[in-house]
């Protein structure tokens, strides 16, 4: 009891109460790609987003790439989910394991929205034309133990934005590390940098514009616009997790991050997992707890595995999260271990 209070306990009571007194100012809407920004893998968000010391599945490559040097098989992933707003959200990656070369693997996540009607000043009732909006993210992940405690890992990241007839590039790379310490059942230490690129600029002909110039606007002149460039969300997560309990049958595992971003307040996010024979799985955490305006908070989840042949496990797993006035969010994931 003494070890845990030493080595994980005190620690995180030093990270929350560093996120709770950090000024920073808010900087909301100041970068681009919000689609880097919503979290993968009922897992992790039944946990409250607490996943960054705990990555030891495909998911690790949105929440810490160093984690999927953790995965010993072959993996594939998929999510759907229906958000706020009519927004849909999709993720599917796959993962495979080489021995002592490491990981590899590659994922792709598509952000999607209802057509809507196109109105200006002049026909706000709308033109008979309608538009669309989204993103996609194509990425590579490669990850390896460099020492039998030390795992680090790396994405590689296309974005491509785009709003009826305008598009903007950009790419990016993620740094993950963790470190296993083989005390109080392997206490586990790990940092990730996620979105660290490029700017990203709108660009297309709806930012050609005509323009009359001249006695009585005689001659017209095509202009195009400039938009301004905006970063990538920057975004810093230190995790710490830890086995509570550990037994032949059970397991409980409790973990917390910090989260450090680039347009917004510094938050915390909190959770744990009960395992039953590694086959049903209990969730619980709250997200972006010291987040100024957050709309987020209580998630929970469940989730069940079996191996269904010798060498395949399938693994269905479901989260609930509150978005307060933007209403609750449910996710759904399919899993496959091969």
């Amino acid at each position: 009891m003494k070890l845990f209070y030493k080595y994980f306990l005190i620690p995180v009571l030093i990270v929350i109460a560093a996120v709770a007194s950090f000024s920073q100012t808010i900087k909301t809407g100041t970068t681009a790609a919000q689609v880097l920004k919503f979290n993968v893998g009922p897992r992790a968000i039944g946990m409250g987003g607490a996943y960054t010391a705990v990555s030891d599945d495909i998911t690790a490559m949105y929440w810490n790439p160093g984690g999927t040097a953790n995965i010993q098989m072959n993996e594939a992933f998929f999510s759907h989910t229906s958000l706020y707003a009519d927004i849909g959200y999709d993720y599917a990656a796959v993962a495979s394991h080489l021995s002592d070369f490491g990981t590899i693997g590659a994922f792709v996540s598509v952000l999607s929205m209802d057509e809507m009607v196109v109105r200006t000043e002049e026909v706000p009732e709308g033109t008979g034309e309608f538009f669309d909006a989204g993103a996609i993210v194509i990425g590579l992940n490669y990850s390896r133990y460099l020492t039998d405690n030390f795992a680090i890992g790396f994405n590689f990241k296309y974005i491509n934005e785009y709003i009826w007839h305008m598009n903007s590039t950009g790419f990016g790379v993620d740094i993950g590390t963790m470190y296993k310490l083989p005390i109080l059942n392997e206490l586990r230490i790990a940092a990730s940098i996620s979105n660290f690129g490029t700017k990203m600029q709108l660009t297309g002909r709806d930012v050609t514009k005509i323009i009359e110039s001249g006695a009585g606007g005689a001659n017209l002149v095509n202009t195009n616009l400039e938009l301004d460039k905006f970063d990538l969300p920057l975004l810093f997560r230190f995790g710490i997790s830890n086995d509570l309990l550990r037994g032949e049958e059970s397991r409980l595992t409790v973990a917390v991050d910090a989260i450090h971003p680039n347009d917004h307040t510094e938050y915390v996010n909190a959770g744990m997992e009960y395992s039953w024979e590694e086959i049903v799985f209990l969730r619980a955490g709250y997200n972006s707890l010291f987040e100024k305006d957050s709309e987020k908070g209580l998630t929970v989840g469940f989730g069940l595995h079996y191996r269904i042949v010798n060498l395949v496990k399938v693994g269905l797993d479901y989260a609930y999260q509150d978005f307060g006035r933007l209403t609750e969010v449910h996710y759904f994931s399919l899993g496959i271990q091969f």
